[in-house]
């Protein structure tokens, strides 16, 4: 008998509501979802669909209601906060719109970060390979202001890289980027998927962005409604609009 290993994010039966019971709203809704390994899922749907709400409960930022979460098989419902942030700092990578480097490190230090707070000593070669991945190899001594925008994000993914996450998470991560700088990011973030086998997860609103994705799954009132393999720019903004009438 062939066992598979665990999906390395899985989310059964999960719930999420905010507020109580006359003002409850139900942010996430009985979902059920599995992000294979190696693979790049991206999730959409109209504003207030619940896509920001279902990142953070498959990452472990926020609590469930009801339902279970897995990360590598491991199930972290009830996790204690400790062991979130052990997660957190090995197994988990983060990319968000707002890149949230700190203004006074450089590109290098900034990457280093994750592997400081997860105790260890950082080694320089491997700093310098994640900037050199993601095609900063000489802008490692440049602090956030000296970057533009596509740069700074880039430097963002490398820290999130930094760590070899078992899962990337990215919110939005061309939400602030103009488009030449969204296409390398989105080129970037498809090559370590195809190179290294990095699971991704990935909350746009852009249908281009979404294309870059192996799959799309897209959301409403907390449900998933809908998915699509292999996506076109055009297929998604289509299905996005039917759900947004």
């Amino acid at each position: 008998m062939n066992h598979h290993p665990p999906a390395p994010v899985e989310l059964a039966g999960v719930t999420r509501v905010y507020g109580s019971r006359g003002t409850a709203v139900r942010a996430l809704d009985d979902v059920h979802i599995a992000f294979p390994s190696g693979s790049w899922t991206a999730v959409m749907g109209p504003s207030g669909s619940g896509k920001s709400t279902l990142l953070h409960c498959a990452a472990g930022l926020e609590r469930v209601t009801s339902g279970t979460v897995r990360i590598g098989g491991n199930d972290i419902t009830d996790a204690s906060d400790a062991e979130l942030t052990r997660l957190r700092r090995t197994e988990i990578g983060f990319a968000f719109q707002t890149f949230n480097l700190i203004g006074s490190l450089t590109a290098e230090q900034n990457v280093a970060m994750p592997l400081r707070l997860a105790g260890q000593r950082p080694k320089r070669r491997d700093v310098h390979e994640v900037l050199d991945a993601v095609g900063l190899a000489d802008r490692r001594r440049h602090r956030p202001r000296e970057l533009s925008g596509g740069q700074q994000q880039r430097v963002a993914i490398a820290r999130a890289m930094v760590t070899r996450p078992a899962v990337l998470f990215a919110d939005e991560p061309t939400g602030a980027l103009d488009t030449k700088a969204a296409r390398d990011v989105l080129h970037l973030m498809r090559r370590m998927v195809d190179e290294r086998g990095q699971t991704t997860i990935m909350v746009t609103h852009d249908p281009a962005a979404a294309a870059s994705a192996d799959r799309v799954v897209l959301l409403r009132d907390g449900r998933i409604v809908d998915r699509v393999d292999r996506p076109s720019t055009r297929e998604v903004a289509e299905r996005l609009a039917a759900l947004e009438d």
